[in-house]
C-alpha cells in the first residue's frame, strides 16, 4: 500500500468534513442535520446519522475497488477515508456527545479544546451564523484556553 497517500487522504478528509459540514449540512441538507442541533429527535438515532452512510460510501467503494482491481492508489484512499470516519465517530459521537460513555474524564488540553470548540458550534441552533465546523483541527483560541 502507498502509505503516504493513505496519510494524506486522512488529513485531507478534515477539509472535506469542514466543507461538507459548513456548506452541505448547514446548507441544502439542513433537514438531515437539524435534529443534531435542536435535539428534536430525543432517541439514540438521529436523522443526522444518515451522514455516516454518505461519508462511508466513498471509503468502502475505494477500498473494495482497490482490492478487486489491485489498485494501491484506490485502496490507500479508501483506507484513509475509513480511518478518518472511525476517528470522527470516536471524537464526535463518543468523546464529545457521549453517545457511548467512554473517555468521560479526559483533561488533556487538546481534547478540552475540541470540546470547547464544538460547544461553541452547538450554541447556534439554526443553520446560519455557525462557527467551528471542523473536528480535529479547531481554531487555536480554543486550544490556547485549554492549557
Amino acid at each position: 500500500m502507498i502509505w503516504w497517500l493513505f496519510i494524506a487522504t486522512f488529513f485531507m478528509m478534515e477539509g472535506v468534513a469542514w466543507f461538507t459540514h459548513k456548506y452541505v449540512m448547514h446548507g441544502f441538507l439542513w433537514a438531515l442535520h437539524k435534529d443534531h442541533h435542536t435535539h428534536e429527535n430525543s432517541g439514540f438515532i438521529e436523522k443526522n446519522d444518515s451522514f455516516f452512510l454518505i461519508f462511508a460510501t466513498p471509503g468502502i467503494l475505494c477500498t473494495l475497488l482497490g482490492s478487486y482491481f489491485g489498485s494501491d492508489f484506490s485502496f490507500a484512499i479508501g483506507i484513509g477515508i475509513t480511518l478518518y470516519g472511525g476517528c470522527y465517530f470516536l471524537v464526535h459521537d463518543v468523546f464529545i456527545h457521549q453517545r457511548i460513555k467512554w473517555f468521560r474524564h479526559s483533561n488533556h488540553w487538546y481534547f478540552k479544546g475540541i470540546r470547547r470548540a464544538h460547544k461553541i458550534h452547538h450554541k447556534h441552533l439554526g443553520k446560519e451564523d455557525g462557527e467551528c465546523f471542523g473536528m480535529l483541527w479547531v481554531p487555536f483560541k480554543y486550544l490556547k484556553r485549554s492549557k
